[in-house]
Order: C-alpha cells, then structure tokens, then sequence
C-alpha cells in the first residue's frame, strides 16, 4: 500500500506532504474534530490519493470529510479539488467568490497555467483538471464561519498574491492557514531551527499595498502559528509578519529600480531579488538558493514586472 507520511500538529492539525514537484514543496493540511474532517489545499491531482491513505491511517474514511478548503485556486493549491471531491461525496468545496467559477469550470484557470509554465509542463504537473460539480460549491463570504463539528473555521479575505485569495481562521488552535499570504518557506532553507520567508509575489495579480495589508490583518488576530502551503508550520508569527512586509517593501525597490521593459526589465528584477537573498540567507544555504528558490525567484520576478506594467498603465 502507498505510504502517505502525515505531520501531527497539535490541536487536531496534520500536515501531509503532496509531494508536488519534490518534497517539502507543498503542504495538504486538514483539521480532525470529533471524528470529521476538513482539507485545506488539495494541491495536484497526484496527491489525492495519498490523502485518502493519510485518512485511512487515522481510522477515518472519506465520508468523513465535511470541507474541501482552497485559499485560491492557483494549481499548485487547488489542481486537486475536483480530483479530491470526487473521492470525498459529503465534502463541500470552499472557495472565494472571484475563483468558484474555475472550480466549476477549470478551463480557462489551466489555460492561464499554462501560458506561465507552458502546456506541456502544466499537463506533467497537473494532469486533467476534474471540474467540481456546482452545486458543491460554496462561494465563502469575508469573515464567514464554517463549523466542524462545532469547531469555527473563519474565510477572510486576504487579497495581494492574488485577488482571489482567503485564509481560514482557526480560532480553537489559534493558528491560520496562510495559503500563499503569508509567504513561503521550505524544510531545506531552515537553520538552527529558524525557517527563512520570501513573500509569494507571483503572477498575474500581485499588489503590494493589499498584500501588506492582508499580513497585518492576520498578526491582528495574534496567532500562535501559521500553516503555509509552502510549507506547513511557521511559529515566532510576529518576527516573521514583520520579515515578510520588510521584504515586499525590497522587492519593490528592487523592481522600481530594474533597467529597462518587458523580458529586459523581468530579468532584472530576477537578478536583483537573487542578489539580494543572498546577502540576507544564511551563509549555510547560499549554495543551495537557486536550487531551491530559482523558480520562485522567476515567479516573484515575472509578478513585480506585471505589477510595474499595470501601474504605469
């Protein structure tokens, strides 16, 4: 049988490891309450069944599930939920209102993938887009509740990486479930028990201003952790909060100062951002910065040229 190794957070909370692209790259996290269960992120399709193997392993069945949560509906995030839902048949999907329609019809949504990683690779990744049924869909208003078995699961809207993007407030832990708002951070760039956070600037809606102002409403709550997609459990919420909003304010003067337009211009920003990690990363993992964030480094490039572009109209 597959194996599906899953993380024990406290509270109820686990993390499994999609193992999208490589591990530890991105998380699938669900809550169990009183014997039900909520997912929040599915990421790709390949990692659907190994969630139903995580499930097995904890003498839960599929039946159990009551919520599919997606923070936004980027592949990397959301590929996954018509997969999952279809395995999942008293799950309702949870989405924000500006990405239901892809849920329900995911065409344009791969196609929009594709054109950033090219269709080929987009098909490697990702596979078939399972569109969810409609009427499985609920279209989460801003500060709405969902209850798991009595437990409170808060969306809140929390737009910058994307317009189209929430995170859930768990009250009862404490914690939040960050999506892409809170940044990234991988297993491999952690020392001495500290992780290192880049914010997700990625195309083809990154605005600093609102991303900023999705952090700080976040560290209003005073959580006790966060879970990242990208990847699971980040403590010290406030030193990392103001790290993050430290680090959007550089990436920005870093686009603002990039030469040139178009391609030119993205690459120079590309430079600029990996410069600039590599006076701040630990001397430890300096070797292994492009390794790891090359493509996010891309990413982060393309979506400040975007915004620049839009900006200047």
């Amino acid at each position: 049988m597959m194996q599906a190794e899953i993380i024990p957070w406290p509270n109820g909370v686990y993390a499994l490891d999609a193992l999208y692209v490589r591990p530890g790259l991105a998380a699938v996290h669900f809550i169990v309450e009183k014997g039900r269960v909520a997912v929040i992120e599915t990421a790709h399709n390949a990692a659907m069944p190994r969630f139903l193997t995580a499930l097995k392993s904890l003498d839960l069945e599929p039946e159990a599930v009551d919520y599919v949560f997606v923070t936004h509906v980027h592949l990397d995030h959301a590929g996954g939920a018509g997969a999952y839902m279809a395995e999942l048949p008293n799950a309702k999907l949870i989405v924000h209102p500006r990405g239901a329609r892809h849920m329900i019809d995911p065409t344009q949504l791969f196609a929009g993938t594709a054109a950033v990683y090219g269709e080929e690779n987009a098909r490697n990744l990702y596979g078939e887009i399972v569109p969810v049924p409609a009427e499985r869909v609920i279209e989460a208003a801003d500060e709405e509740i969902f209850l798991l078995a009595g437990r409170p699961l808060q969306c809140l809207y929390t737009p910058g990486h994307a317009k189209h993007h929430l995170c859930i407030w768990d009250s009862q832990a404490r914690v939040c479930y960050t999506g892409d708002a809170f940044g990234i951070a991988y297993p491999e760039l952690i020392v001495d028990n500290t992780p290192f956070l880049i914010p997700a600037t990625t195309p083809t809606q990154f605005e600093p201003e609102p991303m900023k102002a999705s952090i700080r409403r976040l560290l209003a709550l005073k959580p006790e952790a966060m879970y990242l997609t990208h990847f699971s459990r980040i403590d010290d919420v406030e030193r990392h909060g103001q790290e993050l909003l430290d680090r959007i304010d550089a990436f920005v003067r870093l686009a603002e100062s990039a030469p040139g337009t178009g391609t030119e211009r993205k690459d120079a920003i590309h430079a600029a951002i990996e410069r600039h990690l590599l006076e701040e990363i630990s001397a430890k993992n300096r070797g292994k910065l492009k390794h790891i964030l090359n493509v996010d480094m891309e990413l982060n490039a393309q979506g400040l040229a975007w915004w620049l572009e839009h900006r200047e109209g």
